[in-house]
């Protein structure tokens, strides 16, 4: 079998596979017409009403739980393959989304979302990551960045799909068709993936000597763990990824509560920051190919601080810099995506990178965790989202440090 051709069909069925299961970051899409169908149900008025904000933890426990699973989904491709691990966690997230359509409760969304789809997320995605990574060691950040940029995609596609289900029907239903459309493509794509060969080349490439600090060594995750640059480098994914996590979690409510947008170009500006998204994690990649990993990082991590200092600026009817903020965060945001995966690759080998950057990937679980909890407070309590944003700069510039004290080890 001709690897170094099959592999760009390979990296194409995982590419589908994670626009489907990239449907975990619509949820600002689906937040406010599901707290208000749960209110609905439960007569709840005043007080008592059910908000977007107020179901924040449910986006937040789908982001914490996924490392468990990109985890034990690492393990498990060595006994079962990536294919089967992939087709568990497809369906398992399809599932998950059609349990969310049955909701009439908070807790039934946190079963349903939070934890069937955030789990199913974590297996799924971590495997189609590392596998497509492994079959390009001559251009990992390209491969990274395209397989993470599908995940990013889908951020495009299905808040308009989900608007226009929901618009005709309502957003249980939106949650049923999209987790039966999943199920299939999952399955159909699953078809398409090879399991990299150990200490695989393509044909032609060799192999640099001496590159940046990675000492050519397999690391298995005890050892990983057991290296100082491994915390600088997943405090430094914390960093870089709060930021995104916090816009992309409250994107639409930040529209229409802060620049006093209509739902429908709320809809709109979600798009926007996830097509600028999908558009840094391909982008990242590939200047990380040219210029370096490190380097690229920091640079992202820069330009976060001048979007959240725009978005901090903006005022009712701001169109401009709204847009120009959220445009900077959800390019540095999927940058950061793009490139971490190659990244963890090069600093501790690909022979144990499904679970070293499932491990890798707390950092990025805890933002998820974080961020949109804090910012739901943080406005509850003040009525503006300004403090939100000076925290998040705040762990930029940490983040800004930390990459420079990871090119001093």
């Amino acid at each position: 079998m001709n690897y170094t051709k099959r592999r760009w069909l390979v990296l194409a069925a995982s590419c589908l596979i994670n626009l489907c299961i990239g449907a975990l970051y619509a949820w600002s899409v689906f937040a406010s017409p599901m707290a208000e169908h749960i209110s609905k149900v439960q007569n709840l008025s005043g007080d008592q009403v059910i908000t977007a904000n107020s179901i924040a933890i449910v986006f937040s426990i789908a982001n914490v739980v996924g490392p468990i699973t990109m985890i034990g989904g690492g393990k498990l491709v060595s006994t079962i393959g990536p294919r089967m691990v992939i087709l568990i966690g497809g369906i398992w997230f399809g599932i998950g989304m059609i349990l969310c359509g049955f909701s009439t409760s908070v807790p039934m969304l946190i079963v349903g979302f939070g934890l069937c789809c955030g789990l199913a997320m974590g297996m799924t995605y971590g495997c189609t990551v590392s596998n497509c990574v492994k079959f390009f060691p001559d251009k990992r950040g390209l491969a990274g960045g395209l397989a993470t940029a599908s995940y990013g995609l889908s951020s495009v596609l299905v808040p308009l799909i989900a608007n226009a289900i929901i618009a005709k029907m309502d957003v249980t239903m939106a949650f049923k068709i999209l987790g039966i459309a999943i199920v299939i493509l999952v399955f159909l794509a699953s078809m398409f993936v090879l399991p990299c060969p150990e200490g695989f080349l393509p044909e032609g490439y060799i192999p640099p000597q001496n590159t940046g600090v990675s000492t050519g060594k397999d690391y298995t995750w005890k050892e990983m763990l057991r290296t100082p640059v491994f915390y600088v480098m997943i405090v430094m994914m914390c960093c870089g990824a709060f930021m995104g996590m916090m816009i992309i979690s409250q994107a639409s409510p930040i529209a229409q509560y802060q620049v006093m947008m209509s739902a429908s170009n709320a809809a709109i500006a979600v798009s926007v920051l996830a097509l600028f998204n999908t558009g840094g994690r391909i982008l990242g990649g590939i200047i990380s190919d040219i210029i370096g990993q490190i380097n690229t990082l920091t640079i992202l991590l820069l330009c976060s601080i001048v979007g959240l200092l725009l978005l901090s600026l903006t005022k009712e009817g701001d169109f401009f810099t709204f847009y120009a903020g959220v445009c900077i965060i959800g390019v540095c945001f999927g940058g950061f995506m793009g490139i971490y995966p190659g990244f963890t690759n090069e600093q501790f080998g690909a022979k144990y990178s499904s679970i070293n950057y499932g491990i890798m990937f707390i950092g990025f679980a805890i933002a998820g965790f974080c961020a949109p909890m804090i910012i739901g407070k943080i406005y509850m309590a003040t009525g503006t989202y300004l403090l939100a944003y000076v925290v998040a700069m705040g762990l930029s510039l940490l983040g800004l440090v930390l990459s420079f004290v990871y090119r001093k080890m």
